[in-house]
């Protein structure tokens, strides 16, 4: 019997890195991208010579979803995806009823690409708004405006997209409550399927943390708790249930990707800095794009950090992950997976927060509350033994 895989592609390529980004992405100001298309073609011509690396053990595995990332995916031409695609699909088998997600900016959408994103069987499209307010999506350093989003969001829709997610950041500088509600209310205008919204963070050496004139207008602690859990109040109200901390969708939606991460789903990373997790077994590949172009497709010469997680660090990956989620984790499937009864490994961590109603077990299951979820850094830091 075939096991289940997930597959993650990443392509790193943006018109313009935003002020915020810290994940591997080059900017069409680059130099090394803009010559014709020269390493946009080899990066693509890489990732397909290391999906066939995985030929010798594709005939035990079932890929049942496919994440295509960035970087902006939608920035390559025609064809270009169709190509990593078919060349996956001539490696593993791919579940029929697969998810597969397309990330796609506003600006960089058109009927074309849409129309061939469905050909190859794409069937789910996450569309990076950010704010319905330009002065906001101009402070980010974002290439388009809310009227451009609202373009290509009716693109996908008329070309057929009946799963559309939208990404939110809350706590921009220079936002206030009202703003954030305003944007909350356009987006849920659209009808999209799924919304995800997550809290500014403001990482080491992007441009945003050497800016002191925006970092002057974050919004303070207190703000941005208003806004997190105004979201939640929001998009409940209108019929989307949150699954896990930041992520909201109508029934039936949810992202099955996303949820393998948080299970510990076997997955695989195709690309300059993807992550894999297969078996007992973590790696993530280099972000050096001239290694990763020079390597064609040599796994030993683009794994880099590879690590043999043991039973502890498979317990805490278990618990800090599946925490994430609103539904917890399985106290009956820890026990299977570890050997080990659940309290005999984290009783007194478990005691603490459920004294203090931030945990609650029922019906064989461990899940923060809605108290614990506002404090989740805290509690899930908790589970690293």
């Amino acid at each position: 019997m075939r096991k289940n895989l997930s597959i993650y592609i990443h392509i790193p390529f943006c018109v313009k890195k935003c002020v915020y980004c810290d994940f591997l992405s080059f900017g069409a100001d680059d130099p090394q991208i803009n010559r014709s298309g020269a390493v946009r073609k080899a990066y693509v011509q890489s990732i397909c010579r290391e999906l066939l690396s995985y030929k010798s053990i594709s005939k035990d595995y079932i890929v049942r979803t496919i994440f295509i990332g960035g970087g902006t995916p939608s920035i390559l031409l025609p064809g270009e995806i169709m190509n990593i695609l078919a060349t996956l699909r001539s490696i593993f088998k791919v579940d029929e009823a697969a998810e597969i997600t397309i990330e796609v900016n506003p600006g960089t959408l058109t009927a074309i690409k849409a129309a061939e994103y469905l050909d190859a069987g794409i069937n789910r499209m996450s569309i990076g708004l950010q704010s319905a307010h330009n002065d906001e999506l101009a402070m980010l350093g974002r290439i388009h405006t809310y009227e451009q989003f609202l373009a290509s969001y009716q693109t996908a829709r008329e070309a057929g997209f009946r799963n559309i997610n939208i990404d939110l950041i809350s706590a921009i500088p220079g936002q206030t409550l009202h703003s954030y509600l305003d944007t909350l209310e356009r987006v849920l205008k659209c009808r999209p399927e799924h919304i995800s919204s997550y809290s500014l963070i403001v990482e080491d050496g992007t441009p945003l943390a050497e800016d002191t004139e925006l970092l002057a207008k974050l919004p303070d602690e207190e703000a941005d708790r208003e806004m997190y859990e105004a979201t939640r109040k929001v998009l409940e109200m209108s019929g989307y249930k949150r699954y896990e901390i930041s992520n909201y969708a109508k029934p039936g939606f949810a992202c099955c990707h996303n949820i393998g991460y948080w299970k510990r789903t076997d997955y695989l990373g195709f690309g300059p800095s993807a992550a894999s997790l297969f078996g007992n077994r973590r790696w993530t590949n280099t972000a050096d794009r001239s290694l990763y172009l020079k390597a064609c497709g040599a796994l030993e010469k683009i794994r880099e950090d590879e690590e043999i997680l043991s039973r502890q660090d498979a317990m805490e990956e278990f618990m800090f992950l599946g925490l994430r989620m609103t539904q917890g984790i399985s106290t009956a499937e820890f026990e299977e997976k570890f050997g080990k009864e659940i309290h005999a490994v984290y009783g007194g961590v478990l005691k603490k927060y459920e004294a203090m109603h931030l945990l609650q077990e029922h019906s064989g299951r461990l899940a923060l509350t809605r108290d614990g979820i506002s404090v989740s850094n805290v509690i899930l830091a908790d589970f690293l033994l």
